[in-house]
């Protein structure tokens, strides 16, 4: 069975910086690809980054390029989001999903979400 946890978020001030982690349980996450998604109120859950397998290619949103970072530890089960010069915008609840594919669609598997807000 896969589990998802997100953690990490909170409320950080504009420019602040954040990481988020993603605790997955089971054999297959490490060989899976792992991708970061976010919703905000009022607006549909949109993809943020991605990582494969063995963390060698990412991918990420053209909002967030050269601010957020993605990355994973197998040995931890664990990916993380490095968040940098955070905006308002950034404010969503942050989703990791589990992909059986390397792309920027939904996957199957969820976690419960963490909420980031960005504010002074």
């Amino acid at each position: 069975q896969v589990q998802l946890v997100e953690s990490g978020g909170r409320l950080v001030p504009p420019g602040g910086t954040l990481r988020l982690s993603c605790v997955g349980s089971g054999r297959s996450f490490s060989t899976a690809y792992i991708a970061w998604f976010r919703q905000a109120p009022g607006k549909e859950r949109e993809f943020v980054a991605i990582i494969d397998d063995d963390g060698s290619t990412t991918e990420y949103a053209t909002s967030v390029r050269r601010r957020f970072t993605i990355s994973r530890d197998n040995a931890k089960n664990t990916v993380y989001l490095q968040m940098a010069s955070l905006k308002p915008e950034d404010t969503a609840v942050y989703y990791c999903c589990q992909k059986s594919s390397f792309n920027r669609h939904p996957g199957r598997y969820w976690g419960q979400g963490t909420q980031v807000t960005v504010d002074s």
